[in-house]
């Protein structure tokens, strides 16, 4: 089942979001690209730029589950290096997988091999249903 992913998400220059701090226990950060990034679990950020925009997102629902189990039903290769985040159709559906390097996800019930799937919420029932 996924499950709705609370966090910000910040637009803002790519130097500033390299060394952003953020405020929040178990954050993941997702960088959709290079000046836009989605930080589950996060609750504020300490950013250097006056231009930022910061505000709280709940549009995406993912789960961490076995890579085996996304990846049969992805069409595409996925990135060799890690931490990478790949976007495309999975099982038909758009969704995107974090692949995380081992020390993402911890504390958040992943376990060792497992990567985080997530789609708008607007799909995340049928993205489940096609999983099955």
């Amino acid at each position: 089942m996924l499950e709705l992913l609370r966090g910000l998400r910040v637009v803002a220059d790519p130097i500033a979001l390299d060394a952003a701090r953020w405020v929040g226990t178990e954050v993941t950060v997702l960088r959709f690209a290079p000046d836009d990034a989605l930080a589950i679990g996060a609750t504020g950020v300490d950013l250097a730029d006056v231009h930022a925009i910061v505000e709280p997102d709940a549009g995406f629902s993912g789960a961490w589950l076995p890579l085996g189990a996304v990846a049969r039903h992805i069409e595409w290769p996925l990135p060799p290096e890690r931490p990478a985040l790949a976007q495309g159709a999975i099982a038909g559906v758009p969704a995107k997988v974090f692949l995380p390097d081992g020390s993402a996800g911890a504390g958040t019930g992943a376990g060792a091999g497992d990567v985080l799937l997530l789609t708008a919420t607007a799909y995340a029932d049928e993205l489940m249903d096609r999983l099955r």
